[in-house]
């Protein structure tokens, strides 16, 4: 994929000051070489946070700080392209971006704002880089690992910031976390193209088909349990058809079909042979029914006669009980003439004791009142005459009834035995009913299912094309593909390492893709990357791996890797945080260290080697190197051209964006 970087842009949150441009020349080792703390290290994360990083890893304080959007114009086969996107603040990120696209952009607008989102610029490198659509599982929906390549998966191979181009441990682009290890797992044997798209698009179709062939697998299988289970209920069937009557015994065992044929033969003459005519049985369930009425009627009107005589004996049994009270109380009410037969004329009083007549008036007087009150007491309350007829009347319908409701008894009990017949016909009739509803809905299944044969064709058509595709397919190919690519990769990694700096140039290694790392075959043993020691060695191995990787990328026909190649601090392995010089004998700390002359070889040997490569891609490669060696160490390096050196107060941010808050 044809991508390089034709400038880096930043927008300054002070709208005074105009957007700060870093231009870079196309197909070319690009160095910035600079002091500490001026913005190197910023570079490559500006680059992948404007082409669709999910989190920004610029620098906070003064970068972010002092800017307000970052941007890169990208040179690519279809023209260029402004990406810019804003920064973030408090955030991890931000979706704003503004794209900006023509044949050639030279003018830098003053300011931006967001006219698209990160999504569809990732959409747009999806494209340019010409990406499947398809993902590694066969399907098109597919997360994680296994989801379709991206552009964001192939930084791996364009960027090496300051911790990973010399490390042991790591090395490529965030492989030290284990999300973007095992994606780059994945999609190494698709950018090495030992599988293209076109057999990606085979996995897709092959998946389609096993999954298509599970089911029709399923279905068949459903179907000839269904069928087996259908079969033994047939027999069923046939069995209960004979009893009902609906056809012979067979002589000797029928087949299947023969069950069938005689089974639809009992539906197809239902209408013939079970026509039960009701008006047959009619007159005896038209008689039962009317004693069944009558049987309630009487029944209804005996228990209401019933419950008339219990209540008229009920006020029987009370008015005698009122009779034997009155009867009682009138004896004990008395009382006159035993107070007239006690007392005579000479008595005294009573109360007392004095002679007088007074009192005998009084005597006479409570006498006659009490004589009043007794003959009330003694007046009969007497029962009604017709009080005893009601009951004789009751008690004679009640004697009716009961007659009556016998004789509807005995009359059914006679009509019963004469309906039996009648009942066991329309039970037979109902039975057999019900019987060819369900025998009808089975046969009707069965034609439903009908014979399996289409079933099996199509399961065995689908085992066809899984097999035909899997031989197109087949795990060894893909393995031999990617063999050949990793040879040809660690063959060119070898011819490099001879200009390198590193201890056994001749030894040949291995890209062990599987592990991420490198190996080394000593004539000994072979060591991977994190057993050999020296920091020359593991840039040497980084840089050399990392160009045979581009040079191999752009021999092949459509590669979706960017020919880009970012190197952050390559020559930090030659650099002590500060280095002691004697200058004229005397010992002076510099503010830049300074190297010694066999490491000024070395990394001029790096320089010449990126040179060469970058020269022999025709234009077609670009490198960024952000170092602190100065141009003295390779600026006379063929292929190798650099900026403005950021040192004496020029850096990534101009100083003047700084003077004003």
């Amino acid at each position: 994929m044809f991508l390089q970087i034709r400038e880096i842009v930043l927008w300054p949150r002070n709208a005074e000051f105009k957007p700060r441009r870093l231009p870079f020349e196309l197909g070319k080792v690009n160095v910035i070489s600079g002091a500490s703390r001026t913005g190197k290290s910023a570079v490559i994360p500006i680059m992948d946070y404007c082409m669709g990083a999910g989190t920004c890893a610029i620098p906070v304080n003064t970068i972010r700080k002092h800017c307000e959007w970052f941007g890169v114009v990208v040179a690519t086969a279809q023209g260029d392209k402004l990406l810019a996107r804003r920064e973030p603040g408090a955030q991890r990120s931000t979706d704003d971006m503004f794209l900006l696209e023509a044949d050639r952009i030279t003018e830098i607008p003053h300011r931006v704002a967001k006219n698209i989102n990160a999504d569809a610029v990732k959409r747009l490198l999806d494209e340019l880089a010409g990406l499947s659509k398809l993902d590694f599982s066969g399907g098109d929906d597919s997360t994680g690992f296994d989801g379709r390549p991206s552009f964001r998966d192939l930084a791996a191979f364009m960027f090496q910031p300051q911790n990973v181009v010399a490390n042991p441990d790591v090395l490529f682009f965030k492989a030290n976390t284990y999300e973007h290890r095992e994606k780059l797992r994945k999609i190494f044997p698709y950018v090495l193209g030992a599988v293209t798209p076109a057999l990606m698009a085979k996995q897709f179709e092959l998946g389609r088909a096993r999954q298509e062939l599970r089911r029709k697998e399923r279905e068949l299988k459903d179907a000839r349990d269904v069928s087996a289970r259908w079969l033994a209920d047939l027999e069923a069937k046939f069995g209960e058809a004979q009893e009902l009557g609906l056809t012979e015994r067979p002589e000797q065992e029928l087949s299947r079909g023969q069950m069938i044929e005689r089974l639809e033969e009992v539906v197809a003459r239902t209408d013939l042979t079970l026509a039960v005519s009701t008006s047959t049985i009619s007159d005896a369930l038209t008689e039962l029914s009317g004693l069944n009425v009558e049987e309630r009627e009487v029944s209804r009107e005996l228990t209401t006669l019933r419950h008339r005589l219990e209540e008229m004996n009920r006020m029987r049994v009370g008015a005698d009980q009122y009779d034997a009270a009155i009867r009682l109380q009138r004896g004990r009410l008395q009382l006159s003439s035993w107070l007239i037969e006690h007392t005579d004329d000479q008595a005294d009083c009573p109360m007392c004791g004095s002679h007088t007549d007074s009192a005998k008036a009084k005597l006479h007087a409570l006498s006659a009142r009490l004589r009043e009150v007794e003959a009330e007491a003694g007046v009969d309350k007497e029962v009604p005459a017709a009080f005893d007829r009601e009951l004789q009347r009751v008690t004679t319908e009640i004697g009716q009834a009961t007659e009556r409701l016998r004789s509807v008894q005995i009359r059914k009990r006679a009509l019963s035995g004469r309906s039996d017949e009648a009942r066991q016909r329309q039970f037979a009739a109902q039975r057999a009913e019900r019987f060819v509803g369900n025998l009808e809905a089975a046969l009707d299944l069965h034609r439903r299912l009908g014979s399996d044969s289409e079933l099996v064709e199509e399961v065995a058509r689908l085992r066809e094309l899984v097999h035909q595709l899997e031989g197109e397919l087949r795990e060894q190919d893909v393995e031999s593909r990617k063999r050949r690519a990793l040879a040809a990769i660690n063959t060119n990694a070898g011819r490099l390492l001879p200009s390198l700096d590193v201890e056994s140039p001749n030894d040949p290694i291995s890209l062990e893709i599987n592990d991420l790392t490198i190996k080394v075959h000593g004539a000994d043993r072979d060591d991977y990357l994190s057993e050999i020691g020296s920091g020359s060695n593991w840039l040497a191995y980084h840089l050399a791996v990392l160009l045979a990787l581009h040079q191999y990328f752009l021999a092949q026909r459509n590669s979706p890797v960017p020919a880009l190649l970012v190197l952050d601090q390559p020559s930090q392995v030659y650099f002590p945080k500060r280095v002691v010089t004697r200058v004229e004998e005397e010992e002076v700390d510099e503010e830049e260290p300074r190297l010694r002359d066999e490491d000024v070889d070395a990394v001029r040997m790096a320089f010449d080697v990126m040179g060469k490569v970058v020269l022999g891609a025709k234009g077609q490669l670009q490198l960024i190197v952000l170092d602190h060696a100065s141009q003295d160490v390779w600026g006379d390096v063929a292929g190798v051209v650099g900026l403005p050196e950021w040192r004496n107060g020029v850096k990534l941010v101009p100083m003047e964006w700084l003077s004003v808050s």
